[in-house]
């Protein structure tokens, strides 16, 4: 993020229930907002709970989904967060439809904490990200909503892929609002009201593109992850045009951020 980004909202995730506890104060209190850089007298808007990531070795700990599977421990953190928080920032939870299956009674069991927002991921752990969102699903958790807990903010996810769809399944659905998530590798401007993505030229994506690794360095100063980290990101800007393919594989063999610059201005 950057400083004047508004409103920051804190995700946080683990299973010790007193860890959450601490960190929620220390995100209330805004200790994390003064490390972290905040303009003075600046906080985060809000904590969030990620009880939907899938990733293998976060479930392997019983972290994240894992808990639809040990509901005891997810009150518990729950309660150790709001405990930390005490009153002073809004609490929500992301998560999925369910672990194997969809399970409706999981999300009956969030909507039963009196939550600020509850953001739903319409896949399941097992699904991952290989089939569609069960939009039919979300849908059922609005009735849900509707009925066990008015008060909270219901907002949808998955293969949204820009504002104006996101918009569409909201009225669709009778949601609150809408996370985009891998939406924004196909348009980097998915947030816009009109995105112009699809009319930018070959060296309108390059010159982007550089501007991206120039932002990674100045923020990393040198010292971040593996240069390999921004191959993921070359895809996003590098294609839908001829020779986009050829481009990309030297783009990505790239070993510096310098190299990978000189490469981008030699193929503008």
């Amino acid at each position: 993020f950057t400083a004047d980004e508004r409103p920051l909202i804190a995700q946080i995730w683990g299973k010790e229930p007193k860890n959450f506890r601490k960190t929620a104060e220390q995100l209330a209190d805004g200790t994390f907002a003064r490390e972290l850089g905040l303009p003075e007298g600046v906080n985060f808007a809000g904590v969030d709970l990620n009880m939907g990531c899938p990733e293998k070795s976060a479930v392997k700990n019983g972290c994240c989904v894992a808990l639809v599977n040990d509901r005891p421990l997810a009150h518990e953190i729950i309660e150790a967060t709001r405990e930390g928080l005490a009153g002073r920032l809004p609490l929500s939870v992301k998560t999925r439809l369910g672990f194997n299956e969809i399970d409706l009674t999981w999300l009956e069991f969030l909507l039963g904490h009196d939550l600020a927002a509850l953001a739903i991921h319409g896949r399941t752990r097992k699904e991952m990200s290989k089939v569609p969102a069960h939009w039919d699903s979300i849908g059922q958790a609005k009735e849900l909503r509707d009925k066990l807990a008015p008060n909270t903010l219901l907002i949808g996810n998955g293969d949204v892929v820009n504002r104006k769809h996101g918009e569409q399944l909201a009225e669709q659905h009778g949601l609150d609002g809408i996370m985009i998530g891998r939406g924004i590798f196909h348009d980097p401007f998915a947030f816009s009201q009109n995105s112009q993505w699809e009319s930018f030229t070959p060296a309108q994506r390059f010159e982007l593109y550089e501007k991206h690794v120039k932002l990674y360095e100045q923020t990393w100063n040198g010292d971040g992850p593996h240069i390999q980290t921004l191959n993921k990101f070359c895809k996003t800007y590098i294609n839908g045009f001829d020779g986009a393919k050829e481009a990309r594989e030297q783009l990505m063999s790239a070993t510096s951020t310098t190299e990978l610059t000189d490469f981008l201005n030699r193929l503008a």
